[in-house]
């Protein structure tokens, strides 16, 4: 058995299943699934990004090991943001200020810590996408879904300096605000079909 291939594949599939149910979850609104499966996504990125960068050759290493240090960055910054919310906001009791802070759906200082792991993310993509050299259609549509997928960093990252979602934070019942989250999903998921599908095909 080909260890680093079936935990390359391993980690596409988890990435598909969990975006799947962040979807779901967004959309019958049940955010303790949603705050749960974002604690596995992260694992699940590692996985096949580490997959995608053991296989880059050696012209492009740089590359490709600038898109695995930004996934485990992006792990950080999510898996904290989400323990959080699952943990502390579930199960104390938060006076006001530290609820503004904490509590998600406030849109404060954690808010902001998960736009910025996902525009990270959105960096790692677009590294591990150019550090890829596609050999079928299937690659070049993952190379290309990835790279795209970076321009989602200036979004993550700026926009919150402009303090708009401060601003929404006194009202709204944030279905906007999930309904962007499932076009993400609907975005990102080929992405892990294309990298499980890459990972099964691919010759040792």
């Amino acid at each position: 058995m080909d260890l680093n291939k079936t935990i390359s594949k391993a980690g596409s599939a988890i990435v598909t299943v969990t975006v799947f149910l962040f979807a779901l979850f967004l959309i019958i609104n049940l955010p303790m699934g949603y705050f749960f499966v974002c604690l596995i996504l992260p694992i699940g990125f590692i996985m096949m990004t580490a997959g995608l960068q053991n296989e880059c050759e050696g012209d492009r290493k740089i590359a490709a090991n600038i898109g695995l240090i930004l996934a485990a960055v992006y792990a950080t910054f999510i898996m904290l943001v989400y323990f959080a919310q699952l943990t502390t906001v579930k199960n104390e009791l938060l006076n006001e200020q530290a609820a503004k802070l904490l509590v998600f759906g406030k849109f404060g200082l954690i808010f902001n810590y998960d736009l910025l792991g996902y525009g990270v993310m959105a960096l790692s993509t677009f590294f591990t996408g150019l550090s890829m050299k596609p050999e079928n259609r299937t690659d070049k549509w993952l190379r290309a879904l990835l790279m795209i997928h970076g321009v989602f960093y200036f979004s993550c990252t700026f926009m919150p300096i402009t303090g708009m979602f401060a601003r929404m934070s006194s009202g709204g019942d944030g279905i906007g605000g999930r309904l962007a989250l499932v076009v993400w999903c609907v975005y990102f998921l080929p992405i892990g079909i294309l990298s499980f599908l890459h990972f099964h095909f691919r010759n040792p």
